[in-house]
């Protein structure tokens, strides 16, 4: 197979483009080509009258390939071969590590054991996609919480209600597996070269009710709405899981213990906490959800072409004279603020896309960097307190009702309560209600989101638009805390615990978490 690197294709290409284009670069006729396919996809919008595609095709010749490649002297183009990924042979396929949580790491842990013949036990505390659906609509709706069934917790974890992003900063070779591993199990096959690759939350409920199916045809069992109470240990190794299912306990029996639980399972970093387990502070961020009209972030980066062209996507960052880091993340083209609490009287927002990307509103988080010393305790949980205490106060600012606190962008930067909403109008339910976002942020959050959306604006024509919508608050970007653990991927206080994905620490999005669940697998399968 020859990979060839930057070719150029318009907006509206077709596969015979594709053809000649590659062609050309080869220097080899088209019928010498059996087949083509897209390996990686960007839009290259900085030239607003000559927007394009940049693509990597992998290109598959029926004549000798080396040859034709020494011809055609090409710079752009070498021999590469198609991925797989290689399972491990389990030295013991008797064992049943249990994975607490269903979540990406947990998911690709018991898939990527399952795979080498190893029959994992996954708990979730939450319920099958099914039913999680209809309790996040009761939230939405109706402002019922249920505090184990939510935008948190449940099967496919929080990722599940978002947009469904798979662009990731790793460049662990894992990440292919992930892709071809959604694809497989129904992600459109987009993923699979886009730049920016997003399933959107319609079809990832669908790819994970698949990927369920598939662990247990593979002999997996999994309990849903089944809860971690306590771990059992002796002489500093796990023997036990203590869980808990419609109010009553029992025991499993394992050496492994997975615990993927994401970063909003409290109770559960207080428990390992209580036990000694070792953990620490980690920076992470806080701040709100900023809205715009889709069509006027579309415009802003694509400009004339933006009705030919999927709805943009942004990523934004400045450092403040201070130092401080205020940045955009989990951005949602055409999408919706979502209400996103796991705890009673608190309200947390989230960004949420359908594969579509099609509402009226463009969506991200902007966030502030929190670091552990900016928070006066000797708490080890102390960002986890820090996160509830803000949480609380957005409940309290919104009314009490989980309603979000709100303000325009132009009254916020003024320090003066909103009145009344512009051109753009939130999308966050079950409601909102004009706040102070001083009184829910503390003063570096709110004083840094101040001197950074006006830098902001200059690399993002709009951004400062005084009628953009802030939402408070987004708290659960990231994990307060991580899990320690060594290169055997074992917790360095109790052997058998392996800390896993972006709730231990060790990841930071739905890709990056998936392949920390592959990595405690591989270590699982060996040992």
């Amino acid at each position: 197979m020859i990979r060839v690197n930057s070719i150029k294709l318009p907006i509206n290409y077709t596969d015979e483009d594709i053809l000649k284009a590659c062609s050309r670069e080869l220097r080899v006729p088209t019928k010498a080509i059996d087949r083509a396919s897209l390996y990686r996809r960007s839009i290259d919008a900085r030239h607003k009258d000559s927007i394009h595609y940049t693509t990597s095709v992998d290109v598959y010749l029926n004549i000798n390939e080396k040859s034709a490649l020494g011809k055609s002297k090409s710079k752009n183009a070498s021999l590469t071969e198609e991925y797989r990924y290689i399972p491990l042979t389990p030295k013991d396929k008797s064992k049943r590590p249990l994975i607490v949580g269903s979540g990406p790491a947990g998911l690709f842990c018991a898939l990527t054991l399952a795979q080498s013949g190893i029959k994992p036990i996954i708990i979730e505390r939450g319920s099958r996609v099914e039913e999680r659906s209809k309790a996040v609509q009761a939230m939405w709706t109706k402002a019922v919480l249920d505090p184990e069934c939510n935008v948190q917790f449940g099967e496919g974890g929080a990722g599940t209600f978002s947009d469904g992003k798979l662009n990731t900063g790793t460049k662990d070779g894992r990440s292919r597996k992930v892709l071809l591993e959604f694809a497989a199990h129904g992600a459109p096959e987009e993923i699979l070269y886009n730049a920016k690759p997003h399933i959107g939350t319609d079809k990832l409920r669908e790819t994970v009710r698949n990927i369920r199916k598939e662990l247990i045809k593979l002999g997996a069992d999994i309990y849903f709405d089944t809860k971690l109470s306590d771990i059992k240990a002796r002489d500093g190794r796990i023997y036990a899981a203590e869980v808990e299912h419609n109010g009553s306990k029992r025991l499993i029996d394992c050496t492994e213990l997975v615990l993927a639980v994401g970063h909003s399972a409290r109770d559960t970093f207080e428990l390992i906490h209580g036990m000694g387990i070792m953990t620490q502070p980690k920076p992470f961020s806080v701040g709100v959800r900023i809205e715009h009209l889709r069509e006027s972030i579309d415009r802003s980066q694509y400009g004339d072409m933006h009705k030919s062209l999927p709805s943009a996507y942004y990523k934004q960052s400045v450092h403040l004279k201070d130092g401080r880091g205020v940045y955009t993340f989990c951005m949602c083209p055409g999408g919706v603020v979502v209400a996103a609490q796991s705890e009673p009287g608190s309200v947390v927002t989230n960004g949420m896309s359908e594969f579509a990307r099609d509402k009226v509103n463009s969506n991200a988080a902007l966030l502030v960097t929190v670091n552990p010393d900016d928070i006066i305790s000797d708490k080890a949980l102390k960002g986890m307190y820090f996160q509830r205490e803000l949480e609380r106060k957005a409940f309290i600012a919104g009314g009490g009702d989980y309603s979000a606190p709100v303000a325009r962008a132009g009254d916020f930067i003024k320090g003066v309560k909103s009145s009344r909403f512009g051109e753009v109008l939130p999308s966050y339910k079950p409601g909102t209600s004009f706040a102070d976002l001083d009184s829910v942020l503390p003063e570096f959050v709110t004083g840094s989101l101040r001197e950074a959306l006006p830098l902001l604006d200059r690399k993002l024509r709009g951004f400062n638009h005084p009628d953009a919508v802030l939402t408070a608050v987004e708290s659960r970007s990231s994990s307060p805390i991580r899990i320690l653990r060594g290169e055997d991927m074992q917790s360095v206080s109790l052997i058998g615990l392996y800390p896993c994905g972006e709730g231990a620490g060790y990841a930071g999005g739905i890709v990056s978490a998936a392949v920390d669940g592959i990595k405690v697998a591989e270590r699982i399968i060996v040992s």
